[in-house]
């Protein structure tokens, strides 16, 4: 079974990432929006935005993610926690994906190579965010204290 930190002391850092990361996306999906309006839904033209490409169905697919990543790390509950593991699997796996058809005309959201880069990146830290940011009762946190100081784990770290 997994272990997840819970109650994890630098959890306001992870959750004022995964928002930074909410806002940048919301904000080019806005942006994206704004310069693909009246364009096919699934165009495949040469439209930029905070230096991804983009066309209109990834950028309102952007403006929803945005807002629910920035929604959920606001709450001081498991929401976060879990919309961050989510959406890290989301990123990485869509990011995969686009660039197995990068050159193809199955390019449906328009990826170019540096978009599937921040893809990657945002994947990554919302994963790596999503597995710290945990919120549980303090009685867990002093079970998992107690746990990882137990005397008989101590002789192993020390051998």
């Amino acid at each position: 079974m997994p272990h997840l930190p819970v109650n994890h002391p630098a959890r306001p850092i992870y959750r004022a990432l995964s928002a930074l990361i909410g806002l940048y996306i919301l904000v080019f999906g806005v942006w994206g929006t704004a310069l693909t309006w009246g364009e096919p839904l699934f165009g495949r033209g040469s439209n930029w935005a905070l230096g991804l490409r983009t066309n209109l169905a990834f950028s309102l697919v952007s403006i929803v993610f945005g807002s629910v990543l920035m929604v959920s790390a606001s709450r001081r509950n498991n929401l976060g926690h879990y919309m961050n593991l989510t959406a890290g699997v989301v990123f990485l796996a869509t990011s995969i994906l686009m660039m197995s058809v990068l050159q193809t005309d199955g390019n449906f959201l328009n990826f170019s190579m540096s978009t599937v880069v921040v893809s990657m990146l945002f994947g990554l830290i919302l994963l790596g965010t999503g597995l710290y940011d945990k919120v549980g009762p303090p009685e867990d946190a002093e079970a998992e204290r107690n746990r990882r100081n137990h005397p008989v784990a101590e002789i192993h770290r020390r051998g």
